[in-house]
């Protein structure tokens, strides 16, 4: 993902029903759509909701549906009024509500953007518009919007660096990545942001500050839908599909539901239909596609309890640690998995290990008068009764690492938690991690012990 674009985090798919879920700052979920047994607390009453409502009516939306309500477990989230039937619109939100690049171009920002050179892209133009409409407080047109937007995010970029080291090393690298990217996308977008100085009384460096920037960079990443635009010449050649939906966000995800939204053409709104029954005053949620918890916390900050496309990755120097050193062949069995994509995406899951990290071990173990037989391992062929034992021994060793390793991090994020107070959020977001991926090896341990049976 380069700077500058919006990363694979954005909430385009289904919705349905289920029991549970969570969300970003309280360890959040969406894209799905599910109902969950435990009754919600209503919030309609509250001010700030009661201005979104007055605020959503004036746009030509008013939602029958559902209301705003805090659950346990998933915090804020919205709740359905009546019972919901397969297929029903649940919502259906006004081009009007959504914030897009076009919303951008026709407010005060719109001449600068047009005017700068490059071409600013999508992001940066809607994070402008966030940060400057949040700048303006009681003036903005989009205040009852930007209220109930959270204050703060929990996505890796955001996490103190003494907490990301407790990352999973897959996760570790890829959230240092996040935060270069975020780093150089507020460097290269400073001189745009002193362009704008006509626009503000005070310096724009006050304004547009990294922290604002982070906080809007977070609000498009974890919030946007789907929304296709026009390539417009003001802009970047980077996608301008993305859209903050007011309302429609307040959806959590749960992996385990299926529902319809997207944007109606015809009738210019935002259009979301349930794929199965809810009955009434349950939670109802989104799914943002089928997920690991690594790449939950990364693109949105929570981690998904249960989740069925959870898996623990392995890498490579984790795939050869028990292997034989005095194998003269590896390297050779390396380039071989390397060449023919099975290197990555090596995981265990609840269902035990992969097919892909069986394989893939399967063709390490091969014994010197069997390596000929190296494309039949990768065709799904058994080779012989020694290499699927032996595959399967080196498996349950690896995974045994796991378990053990897991443990030591839960150890050392116990005793932080007692130490760092002021990290206990962060801390216990990580917890969550680690526990999920601890179910996960303990499942796949208890099935590679029943898969090697037949070998003792």
């Amino acid at each position: 993902m380069p700077a500058g674009s919006v990363p694979s985090g954005t909430r385009l798919a289904g919705f349905g029903m289920k029991k549970g879920g969570g969300r970003t700052s309280r360890i959040r979920r969406r894209k799905l759509f599910r109902c969950s047994v435990s009754r919600g607390v209503n919030e309609s009453y509250k001010p700030e909701f009661i201005e979104l409502k007055k605020w959503l009516k004036d746009r030509k939306f008013e939602d029958t549906n559902l209301i705003p309500a805090c659950f346990p477990g998933t915090g804020r989230g919205l709740m359905s009024k009546t019972s919901l039937r397969e297929g029903q619109m649940i919502i259906s939100l006004p081009e009007s509500c959504l914030i897009t690049t076009d919303t951008v171009i026709r407010s005060y920002l719109g001449t600068y953007i047009a005017k700068w050179q490059p071409p600013p892209s999508p992001l940066l133009a809607l994070c402008t518009f966030l940060v400057s409409e949040k700048h303006a407080g009681d003036q903005s047109l989009w205040k009852p919007y930007l209220e109930i937007l959270p204050q703060a995010y929990t996505c890796p970029v955001c996490l103190e660096p003494e907490v990301v080291n407790l990352f999973p090393k897959p996760l570790k690298a890829k959230a240092e990545e996040q935060r270069a990217r975020v780093q150089e996308f507020f460097s290269s977008s400073r001189d745009f942001f002193s362009s704008l100085q006509p626009l503000f009384s005070e310096a724009v460096e006050s304004i547009f500050s990294y922290r604002a920037l982070l906080w809007a960079w977070c609000t498009v990443n974890t919030r946007a839908v789907y929304v296709k635009h026009s390539q417009r010449q003001c802009f970047s050649t980077e996608p301008n599909t993305y859209a903050l939906a007011p309302y429609l966000d307040l959806l959590n995800h749960s992996p385990e539901v299926q529902v319809k939204g997207a944007f109606n053409e015809e009738t210019r709104c935002y259009e979301i239909r349930t794929a199965s029954n809810c009955r009434k005053h349950e939670e109802v949620f989104i799914c943002y596609g089928p997920h690991d918890n690594q790449q939950l916390l990364l693109e949105y900050g929570f981690v998904s309890i249960h989740n069925p496309h959870a898996c623990v990755y392995v890498s490579e120097d984790i795939l050869v640690k028990y292997l034989p050193t005095t194998d003269k062949q590896m390297n050779k069995k390396i380039s071989i998995l390397k060449d023919h994509d099975f290197i990555e995406n090596l995981t265990f899951g609840w269902d035990g290990p992969s097919w892909r990290l069986l394989t893939a071990l399967k063709l390490l173990c091969l014994e010197a008068e069997e390596f000929t037989c190296w494309k039949k391992v990768l065709l799904g062929e058994v080779i012989s009764d020694t290499n699927e034992k032996t595959s399967l021994v080196i498996a349950q060793k690896i995974c045994q690492y796991f378990i053990e390793e897991t443990n030591a991090v839960l150890r050392k994020i116990s005793h932080m938690q007692d130490e760092e107070v002021t990290l206990l959020n962060q801390l216990t977001l990580v917890e969550t991690l680690w526990t999920e991926e601890l179910k996960i090896l303990q499942a796949s341990a208890e099935i590679l012990n029943s898969l090697q049976t037949p070998f003792r």
